[in-house]
């Protein structure tokens, strides 16, 4: 994937601000675009660089002007006391943006990115826990 210099320096900090805060998380590469989605027992968040077109129903120039996103997944289960997520019309999906890395706050990030891990955290335990009733 091509990104212009801006947007390459972006996401080379979100990716390590992923790695640092959600280790148990492996990235996969989605589509052909060579977008990083990270998972644990779930998909938990990702990175969509503001340059790489979404598809027919988003116009590009609007996507530009919103910026590199990052995604959670899991967004609606998420706090989001401060409204920095956005659903945009999204049930589940939650989404951040970023024009530059002067955006980027670091310590939002983290604290999101923590959070995230918690909720992929309790997947595996929901779905024991379900059996579990289900066997009594």
């Amino acid at each position: 994937m091509s990104l212009p210099r801006d947007e390459q320096v972006l996401v080379k900090r979100l990716r390590s601000l992923i790695t640092e805060c959600i280790p148990k998380a492996t990235e996969q590469v989605y589509y052909d675009m060579g977008l990083p989605f990270y998972r644990h027992n779930k998909l938990i968040c990702f990175i969509w660089p503001a340059s790489v077109f979404w598809g027919s129903r988003r116009r590009p120039e609007t996507q530009n002007a919103k910026g590199t996103s990052l995604g959670f997944n899991q967004g609606y289960l998420m706090a989001n006391e401060d409204g920095v997520l956005k659903s945009e019309g999204r049930k589940q999906v939650y989404v951040m943006y970023f024009k530059s890395i002067k955006d980027l706050d670091e310590n939002k990030v983290r604290a999101l990115l923590f959070e995230a891990a918690m909720i992929d955290d309790e997947f595996p335990r929901r779905k024991r826990n379900n059996s579990n009733q289900l066997n009594r």
